[in-house]
């Protein structure tokens, strides 16, 4: 019998920090088993970001259902020096707690919660990190996603990004994320098997030079793939390449192959471009398009479809799945009550604010997002309730979400934005007010634990 942990860390709960094990180990020592409310919620944006895509819920839901220790996880941690009763209570454990968040796809900003826990204390603190680490990897791909998106409208985004992400795990869930965003595809294959995601690619340089010449490898490639063809012109000369393609592609229609695509990975994307579609066009392939890719970001993506440049669509690969200029979210998951009481964190810029929380958010008469206000959960105000119910009991209470749910919702979100907040250099931030209610709660917590008032 196999008596070591799981090593699969999408499935062990020992995927978590140290600290979670023995806070749990002393909250049981001391009977701390009343109920806890801890509370999801990004701090500040990153730079040059005007709004955050919330995404990752539906691993965290999973994660919560399917939590559990196995034998040999438990005799591991009672080697590891945890005690008897601790071990007991990690063997005993499933998540009997409560969920609300907002869903998939919501556009959110500082300070807003995207997810509550309420849930026995040890529980509650025991999911702190897989938590984080579901939801900030998913959100903070989806937020760049968004914006190379709002960067090239129109044009077709593919995620390219797998073989730099940091991890299966990373470049899988990236994919997920972009997709939500409003990219149309990915490179990973994974993707599609498990999402329906579409999976997109072309060819290696390396067929290419395997081949005695272009012609050659264009040639074979086409045949072999027949369907989607997308031949890559760059790896010798570029303008010649597409002139062999020019002449290819009557032999290749003659048997029923098209050419959709020729790919640009490098040189001056703007001027390859416009000399690329003009060959394309003098020889006939008007219906030919033009993808480029190479190191792609938001910015790049902007300056080039500014420009005019002829390209129908762009991978975007490793600044998206590294999030390359903000590769963290400085996000928390903090403790809001316990035990029925309001808990409060007053450190120097990490204040909290207290309970459990509800954002509503307004619109104009013309359906755009006008502001959102911070409120307790039992506060009824105008607008609409961003979280919503997802677990009672440690029950879902609905199935799963599809992707096309999501996406829609996101795509309604980014369009309903503030025209400034939709730049890649916001030039205003979004009115979030925090509610009277609220800061008289935040006062009250202060004066109980002999601390200064929050303003």
């Amino acid at each position: 019998m196999n008596d070591a942990p799981r090593s699969d860390p999408s499935t062990s709960p020992l995927l978590l920090d140290l600290y979670q094990l023995t806070m749990f180990q002393a909250y049981v020592d001391q009977d701390m088993e009343q109920t806890a409310v801890f509370e999801f919620f990004v701090r500040r944006l990153p730079p040059r970001r005007g709004f955050l895509l919330a995404a990752g819920l539906e691993q965290v839901l999973s994660y919560l259902e399917d939590l559990r220790f196995t034998t040999a996880e438990i005799a591991w941690l009672e080697r590891r020096g945890f005690s008897r009763r601790c071990c007991g209570r990690l063997a005993r454990m499933r998540f009997t707690g409560d969920v609300h968040a907002v869903p998939e796809g919501t556009v959110m900003f500082p300070n807003e919660p995207l997810l509550r826990i309420v849930a026995p204390l040890p529980e509650a603190q025991l999911v702190e990190s897989r938590l984080i680490n579901l939801l900030h990897y998913q959100t903070m791909v989806a937020s760049k996603a968004a914006r190379c998106v709002l960067a090239a409208p129109g044009k077709t985004l593919i995620d390219f990004g797998m073989r730099r992400a940091h991890g299966a795990e990373a470049a899988l869930y990236a994919a997920r994320a972009a997709w939500i965003a409003g990219f149309h595809g990915s490179a990973t294959v994974l993707a599609e098997a498990r999402w329906d995601i579409p999976a997109s690619g072309t060819m290696a340089h390396s067929f290419v030079q395997a081949h005695e010449g272009e012609t050659e490898a264009f040639e074979h490639f086409a045949r072999s793939r027949r369907k989607g063809v997308v031949l890559l012109v760059d790896t010798y000369d570029t303008e010649a390449a597409v002139r062999k393609v020019v002449r290819l592609a009557p032999r290749l229609r003659a048997e029923g192959i098209a050419i959709d695509a020729v790919r640009l990975d490098s040189g001056d994307l703007l001027a390859l471009a416009r000399r690329t579609r003009s060959i394309l066009d003098e020889g006939g392939l008007q219906a030919t398009g033009i993808f480029a890719s190479g190191g792609l970001d938001e910015d790049q993506l902007r300056e080039l479809v500014g420009a005019g440049a002829p390209i129908d669509g762009f991978g975007v690969g490793t600044a998206l799945d590294t999030a390359a200029d903000a590769p963290y979210l400085d996000c928390a998951y903090k403790l809001q009550e316990y035990a029925g009481v309001p808990r409060r964190k007053r450190s120097a810029g990490k204040e909290t604010w207290p309970g459990r929380k509800q954002v509503y958010r307004r619109h104009d008469d013309g359906g755009q997002m006008c502001g959102d206000t911070l409120t307790l959960e039992e506060e009824v105000l105008a607008g609409d309730a961003l979280l919503r119910p997802w677990m009672a009991g440690g029950k879902r209470l609905q199935p799963p979400e599809s992707l096309a749910t999501i996406r829609e919702r996101a795509a309604a979100g980014i369009a309903s934005l503030p025209p400034a907040l939709r730049e890649l250099e916001p030039t205003d931030s979004y009115p979030v007010t925090v509610s009277p209610a609220l800061r008289a709660l935040a006062e009250e917590c202060d004066r109980r634990t002999g601390g200064a008032a929050f303003t």
